[in-house]
């Protein structure tokens, strides 16, 4: 499977490398997380890392670095999560610090949701919020998703937003 590049007016969408680790594993150790089940030891953001990658090669989808255009720095990652740890494909992002409230997630978001509905064919995808991250909640609803009560969660206090095609 190759992992697309995905780009849009300021960001390229691109394959996890190993030089993205060192960040990504600091923003799981950080109080950042809390809303993702963190912090988390680098032993366990290794395992996330590794099973972003493997999503590709099992599902035809997985979790993209963004990067911006302007000066080739990696801000976060955007992805969609499959498998036995999530009950839906969910359309995920991530920032790392002093990157949010620049509309980085919505546009990575965006662009990552509109290549799965056109080029995989998926009819639907999940965004888990908690409740009290409203930074997330406002990415969701930005992008179009509505509240669904009754998707299924492995958290009872995640609100689910839906994407439709």
């Amino acid at each position: 499977m190759t992992i697309p590049t995905l780009t849009t007016a300021r960001l390229v969408l691109r394959p996890p490398v190993y030089a993205d680790f060192e960040a990504y594993a600091a923003l799981w150790a950080s109080p950042r997380s809390a809303y993702m089940g963190g912090p988390h030891e680098r032993t366990r953001a290794w395992g996330w890392f590794c099973h972003d990658i493997a999503l590709w090669h099992l599902f035809g989808h997985g979790a993209l670095m963004i990067e911006l255009k302007s000066n080739g720095e990696c801000v976060g990652q955007v992805g969609i999560n499959d498998g036995p740890l999530f009950q839906e494909k969910e359309l995920g992002w991530l920032l790392y610090a002093g990157h949010e409230g620049q509309g980085y997630a919505t546009e990575a978001a965006g662009a990552l949701r509109d290549w799965a509905f056109k080029d995989r064919k998926l009819p639907t995808l999940v965004s888990y919020c908690d409740a009290a991250n409203v930074r997330s909640i406002a990415v969701a609803q930005k992008l179009g998703a509505v509240l669904d009560p009754d998707a299924p969660r492995q958290d009872p206090e995640d609100l689910v937003f839906r994407h439709r095609h």
